[in-house]
Protein backbone atom coordinates (compact mmCIF):
# COMPACT_ATOMS: atom_id res chain seq x y z
CA UNK A 1 0.00 0.00 0.00
CA UNK A 2 2.98 2.55 1.20
CA UNK A 3 4.16 2.21 -2.76
CA UNK A 4 0.98 2.72 -4.10
CA UNK A 5 0.23 5.88 -2.15
CA UNK A 6 3.79 7.63 -2.47
CA UNK A 7 3.03 6.97 -6.64
CA UNK A 8 -0.26 8.75 -6.21
CA UNK A 9 1.14 11.35 -3.84
CA UNK A 10 3.74 12.29 -7.06
CA UNK A 11 1.36 11.49 -9.44
CA UNK A 12 -1.04 14.33 -7.72
CA UNK A 13 2.28 16.88 -7.62
CA UNK A 14 2.31 16.48 -11.11
CA UNK A 15 -1.34 17.14 -12.05
CA UNK A 16 -0.90 20.12 -9.38
CA UNK A 17 2.12 22.04 -11.45
CA UNK A 18 0.53 21.52 -14.60
CA UNK A 19 3.02 18.24 -16.08
CA UNK A 20 0.58 15.55 -16.40
CA UNK A 21 -2.63 15.80 -18.54
CA UNK A 22 -5.38 14.04 -16.19
CA UNK A 23 -7.52 11.32 -16.53
CA UNK A 24 -9.19 10.17 -13.99
CA UNK A 25 -11.69 7.15 -13.55
CA UNK A 26 -12.59 5.36 -10.31
CA UNK A 27 -14.15 1.87 -11.56
CA UNK A 28 -16.32 0.22 -9.90
CA UNK A 29 -17.23 3.21 -7.37
CA UNK A 30 -18.60 6.82 -8.13
CA UNK A 31 -16.94 9.45 -5.85
CA UNK A 32 -18.47 12.31 -4.70
CA UNK A 33 -17.19 16.19 -5.95
CA UNK A 34 -18.25 19.87 -4.26
CA UNK A 35 -16.95 23.07 -5.41
CA UNK A 36 -17.96 26.50 -4.28
CA UNK A 37 -18.12 27.72 -8.32
CA UNK A 38 -17.77 26.21 -11.38
CA UNK A 39 -16.97 28.94 -14.71
CA UNK A 40 -16.99 26.90 -17.71
CA UNK A 41 -16.83 27.83 -21.27
CA UNK A 42 -18.08 25.89 -24.25
CA UNK A 43 -20.80 23.36 -22.25
CA UNK A 44 -22.25 20.67 -23.90
CA UNK A 45 -24.18 18.12 -22.03
CA UNK A 46 -25.56 14.24 -23.48
CA UNK A 47 -26.33 11.08 -22.14
CA UNK A 48 -24.14 8.43 -22.56
CA UNK A 49 -23.51 4.98 -21.05
CA UNK A 50 -20.49 3.98 -19.17
CA UNK A 51 -19.01 0.74 -19.15
CA UNK A 52 -16.78 -0.33 -16.50
CA UNK A 53 -16.07 -3.34 -13.66
CA UNK A 54 -17.34 -3.77 -10.13
CA UNK A 55 -15.29 -4.32 -7.11
CA UNK A 56 -15.56 -8.12 -7.54
CA UNK A 57 -14.66 -7.79 -11.06
CA UNK A 58 -18.10 -8.00 -13.31
CA UNK A 59 -18.59 -5.73 -16.07
CA UNK A 60 -21.77 -2.75 -15.27
CA UNK A 61 -22.38 -0.28 -16.90
CA UNK A 62 -23.88 3.08 -15.68
CA UNK A 63 -26.20 5.83 -17.26
CA UNK A 64 -24.62 9.42 -16.80
CA UNK A 65 -25.37 12.94 -18.12
CA UNK A 66 -22.03 13.88 -19.67
CA UNK A 67 -21.12 17.70 -18.65
CA UNK A 68 -18.16 18.36 -20.75
CA UNK A 69 -16.87 22.23 -20.89
CA UNK A 70 -13.77 23.48 -23.09
CA UNK A 71 -11.74 25.62 -20.66
CA UNK A 72 -13.16 25.56 -16.47
CA UNK A 73 -12.10 27.67 -13.71
CA UNK A 74 -13.40 25.58 -10.28
CA UNK A 75 -13.03 27.12 -6.80
CA UNK A 76 -12.60 25.26 -3.64
CA UNK A 77 -12.91 21.91 -4.98
CA UNK A 78 -13.67 18.57 -2.99
CA UNK A 79 -13.18 15.08 -4.56
CA UNK A 80 -13.81 11.78 -2.23
CA UNK A 81 -14.50 8.15 -2.59
CA UNK A 82 -15.00 5.61 -0.34
CA UNK A 83 -13.58 1.97 -0.66
CA UNK A 84 -15.65 -0.44 1.23
CA UNK A 85 -14.82 -3.68 3.21
CA UNK A 86 -10.98 -3.57 3.07
CA UNK A 87 -9.26 -6.19 5.06
CA UNK A 88 -8.21 -5.27 8.63
CA UNK A 89 -9.02 -1.68 8.21
CA UNK A 90 -12.84 -1.53 7.11
CA UNK A 91 -13.68 1.45 5.06
CA UNK A 92 -10.92 3.41 3.63
CA UNK A 93 -11.15 7.06 2.41
CA UNK A 94 -9.61 9.11 -0.59
CA UNK A 95 -10.18 13.30 -0.21
CA UNK A 96 -8.81 15.60 -2.42
CA UNK A 97 -9.05 19.57 -2.54
CA UNK A 98 -7.58 21.72 -4.51
CA UNK A 99 -8.42 25.40 -5.86
CA UNK A 100 -8.46 27.20 -2.48
CA UNK A 101 -6.57 30.46 -1.39
CA UNK A 102 -7.97 32.54 -4.24
CA UNK A 103 -6.38 30.34 -6.88
CA UNK A 104 -9.17 28.14 -8.35
CA UNK A 105 -8.66 24.72 -10.28
CA UNK A 106 -8.04 24.69 -14.22
CA UNK A 107 -8.81 22.46 -16.88
CA UNK A 108 -9.26 22.63 -20.29
CA UNK A 109 -11.88 19.69 -22.05
CA UNK A 110 -13.32 18.94 -18.85
CA UNK A 111 -15.91 15.43 -19.06
CA UNK A 112 -17.75 15.02 -16.21
CA UNK A 113 -19.56 11.51 -15.85
CA UNK A 114 -22.60 12.81 -13.52
CA UNK A 115 -25.18 10.16 -11.88
CA UNK A 116 -26.36 12.90 -9.51
CA UNK A 117 -26.14 16.89 -9.05
CA UNK A 118 -27.07 19.92 -7.09
CA UNK A 119 -26.51 23.17 -8.19
CA UNK A 120 -27.63 26.92 -8.69
CA UNK A 121 -26.73 27.13 -12.38
CA UNK A 122 -26.64 30.39 -14.84
CA UNK A 123 -26.35 29.55 -18.91
CA UNK A 124 -25.04 31.75 -21.46
CA UNK A 125 -26.37 31.64 -25.11
CA UNK A 126 -27.95 28.21 -24.24
CA UNK A 127 -29.55 25.68 -26.79
CA UNK A 128 -31.64 22.64 -25.85
CA UNK A 129 -32.41 19.95 -27.57
CA UNK A 130 -29.57 19.63 -29.95
CA UNK A 131 -27.98 16.50 -31.57
CA UNK A 132 -25.43 15.93 -29.70
CA UNK A 133 -23.31 15.13 -32.59
CA UNK A 134 -23.76 18.00 -34.06
CA UNK A 135 -22.99 20.48 -30.78
CA UNK A 136 -20.20 22.88 -31.76
CA UNK A 137 -19.81 25.01 -28.45
CA UNK A 138 -18.50 22.52 -26.81
CA UNK A 139 -15.38 20.18 -26.76
CA UNK A 140 -17.24 17.58 -28.60
CA UNK A 141 -18.28 13.74 -27.75
CA UNK A 142 -16.09 12.18 -25.64
CA UNK A 143 -15.68 8.43 -27.03
CA UNK A 144 -13.79 5.81 -25.36
CA UNK A 145 -15.59 3.73 -22.65
CA UNK A 146 -18.49 5.43 -23.17
CA UNK A 147 -21.46 4.66 -25.84
CA UNK A 148 -23.68 7.73 -26.67
CA UNK A 149 -25.84 8.17 -29.55
CA UNK A 150 -24.95 11.22 -31.58
CA UNK A 151 -28.44 11.95 -32.65
CA UNK A 152 -29.74 11.98 -29.00
CA UNK A 153 -30.76 15.26 -27.42
CA UNK A 154 -28.40 17.24 -26.20
CA UNK A 155 -27.94 20.96 -24.66
CA UNK A 156 -25.21 23.48 -25.42
CA UNK A 157 -24.06 27.16 -24.18
CA UNK A 158 -21.17 29.38 -24.74
CA UNK A 159 -21.11 29.27 -21.01
CA UNK A 160 -21.94 28.26 -17.81
CA UNK A 161 -22.18 29.18 -13.94
CA UNK A 162 -22.94 26.58 -11.51
CA UNK A 163 -22.49 27.80 -7.35
CA UNK A 164 -22.89 25.47 -4.13
CA UNK A 165 -22.00 22.46 -6.60
CA UNK A 166 -22.66 18.93 -5.37
CA UNK A 167 -22.54 15.81 -7.57
CA UNK A 168 -21.96 12.10 -7.61
CA UNK A 169 -20.21 11.03 -10.94
CA UNK A 170 -18.23 7.69 -11.93
CA UNK A 171 -15.41 9.78 -13.87
CA UNK A 172 -13.62 12.61 -14.79
CA UNK A 173 -11.48 13.42 -17.78
CA UNK A 174 -9.78 16.14 -18.71
CA UNK A 175 -6.73 17.35 -21.59
CA UNK A 176 -5.11 19.42 -18.67
CA UNK A 177 -5.89 19.26 -15.04
CA UNK A 178 -4.02 21.99 -12.77
CA UNK A 179 -5.06 21.47 -8.75
CA UNK A 180 -3.88 24.39 -7.34
CA UNK A 181 -3.12 23.80 -3.43
CA UNK A 182 -3.37 20.09 -3.85
CA UNK A 183 -4.20 18.60 -0.65
CA UNK A 184 -4.66 14.66 -0.71
CA UNK A 185 -5.52 12.61 2.53
CA UNK A 186 -6.51 9.08 3.20
CA UNK A 187 -7.83 7.79 6.12
CA UNK A 188 -9.85 4.73 7.49
CA UNK A 189 -13.60 5.23 8.25
CA UNK A 190 -16.16 6.79 5.61
CA UNK A 191 -15.22 10.57 5.29
CA UNK A 192 -16.59 12.31 2.42
CA UNK A 193 -17.24 16.21 0.44
CA UNK A 194 -20.50 16.12 1.54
Amino acid sequence: MVPSVAATACIGVALAQGALAASFAVSGQSFKVTADQLDGTGFTQYGALDSGYNLDGSKTAHPVAVSAFKSASITNMCQSVVTPNIPIFGSVSLMLKAGGSGTPVQAENLYIDVQDLAADAVFHNIDIGVAAGSATKGPGMKGGSEAANPYGFAQQAESATLTDVKQTAWATTAGTFKLSGLKMSVSTGTHECY
